[in-house]
């Protein structure tokens, strides 16, 4: 077996287990969210305002779509890890075979969909650069696929408790991404299309290096084809832990999608202000949201070990870290808004609201460290549904209605404010649902019980 190859969570110092693990997931999720920080970056310097607000609004729909390919990832990832916890090897290599199957099916269908209604989402986002929008997100379309795939494997490999060559792989693809950005966008001029075209390709290469080395280390996945067969009772698993994840995700796009709308009645200005603020607090957010997904692999697997007071312990201690990354982030936020924004451009219509907008809406990145965190209990539990309660609660409950009251009495900054306000709601969530203690059950415990009763029957 490769020594890289799995990592029991369940055993060692949890501080130090956790930092272990989730370092090389938060380097992999900053390096994944260069994909946009570098396309918005070399389209703002090359095509300016209209370049950054055509990605503005189509990057947005983009990432709805792998928000949704992170949140179905979630039930097959959380599933193996209760699987590999819990030393049931039988069960973890039908669940991965299930989950990747499934996976496949869902990429190319999305592909094409998105692919063939782009302009009339677009058309109802009223965005601004319609045109040079629409051909962006057709062609991202096209890596959908990518996206999907790339996710399975990813959520295979941490589950193992591997984190770090999903870290390697996405490692290459930023470079080539990069690369490729200001290849396609300089040299060949290919504007906002070669934008897309650089980050599909770049998804490609991930989801072939993760696929080769998967198919390398057959301790994890033997590839075998009769493993290929979607079992019914894994994938209704994984769909019952996934989707209310994934609508979770959804629902915090789409209120995004509604502040852009919002947003796009200014004009073209202060769109591209928005998406430049965007990418800024976006890549802030990396290592929270990253260090979310690592505590609930080590959550997910000591709940199938039935160790819940570490369970409890792992929540805690990343929520400290989390806390700590956030005031860090709010203090160079504050301080060096100007500059950051000045990165990417230097018109004074857009960098001024950009400014304006980063100082406002990084506040929120302490309400962010709090209820993220208590969503990895939830995820690693298996309990999807609280994740996603608690995402209406923020983003359908307070984000929608106060970027729209807000706006009516303060314009665009109202709005601003309503996106820093509205994630404080989902703290309450979380608080209660870990005092309640409905956490102390596993999935894994429960399918292996059922089983046994089934053969002793």
């Amino acid at each position: 077996m490769a020594a890289d190859a799995r990592i029991d969570l369940t055993e060692g110092n949890v501080r130090s287990k956790l930092i272990r693990y989730a370092v090389p997931i938060v380097a992999a999720s900053i390096l994944q969210s260069l994909y946009g920080v570098a396309d918005m970056f070399i389209v703002s310097r090359f095509l300016g305002r209209v370049g950054a607000s055509a990605i503005s609004n189509s990057d947005q729909i983009s990432r709805i779509v792998t928000q949704i390919s992170v949140g179905v990832a979630n039930g097959g990832g959380i599933l193996a890890g209760q699987y590999f916890g819990n030393k049931d090897s039988k069960n973890l290599e039908h669940t991965i075979g299930s989950f990747f199957t499934l996976f496949a099916g869902i990429g190319v269908v999305l592909s094409v969909a998105f692919f063939i209604l782009s302009r009339p989402i677009l058309s109802a986002l009223q965005a601004p650069a319609l045109n040079e929008s629409t051909v962006y997100l057709q062609i991202c379309a096209c890596g959908f696929i990518f996206v999907f795939g790339y996710n399975a494997l990813a959520a295979i490999l941490r589950a193992v408790g591997n984190s770090k060559k999903p870290l390697h792989f996405i490692l290459a693809s930023t470079i080539a991404n990069i690369v490729l950005d200001v290849l396609f966008i300089g040299p060949f001029g290919m504007g906002v299309a070669g934008a897309a075209a650089a980050t599909v390709a770049a998804q490609a290469f991930s989801f072939g290096l993760a696929l080769h080395y998967l198919t390398r280390r057959k301790e994890i996945f033997s590839f075998g084809k009769k493993y290929f067969k979607m079992q019914a009772d894994k994938v209704l698993i994984i769909l019952k832990v996934g989707i209310p994840c994934a609508v979770q995700m959804s629902v915090a796009g789409l209120s995004w999608l509604t502040v852009i709308r919002l947003v796009n009645d200014y004009g073209v200005a202060l769109s591209a202000a928005n998406g430049i603020s965007t990418k800024i607090k976006d890549f802030s957010m990396q290592l929270i949201s990253s260090l979310t997904a690592g505590t609930a692999a080590m959550i997910a697997q000591n709940l199938g070990a039935s160790m819940f007071d570490r369970a409890k312990k792992t929540l805690y201690t990343a929520m400290r870290i989390a806390l700590l990354a956030a005031v860090i982030t709010i203090v160079v936020s504050e301080i060096f808004a100007p500059q950051l924004v000045g990165l990417f451009i230097s018109d004074p219509e857009v960098a001024g609201p950009a400014v304006l907008n980063l100082r406002i809406e990084i506040i929120s990145q302490i309400f962010y460290a709090i209820f993220l965190i208590y969503h990895s209990l939830m995820i690693g539990a298996g309990h999807t549904v609280c994740v996603l309660f608690s995402s209406f609660v923020n983003c359908v409950l307070a984000r929608i209605p106060l970027a729209i009251y807000f706006n009516v009495l303060w314009g665009p900054t109202g709005i601003f404010i309503a996106c820093a306000l509205a994630p404080l709601s989902s703290v309450p969530v979380g608080v209660i649902y870990e005092k309640l203690g409905y956490w102390r059950t596993s999935i894994a415990a429960k399918t292996k019980s059922a089983e046994s009763d089934g053969t002793s029957g």
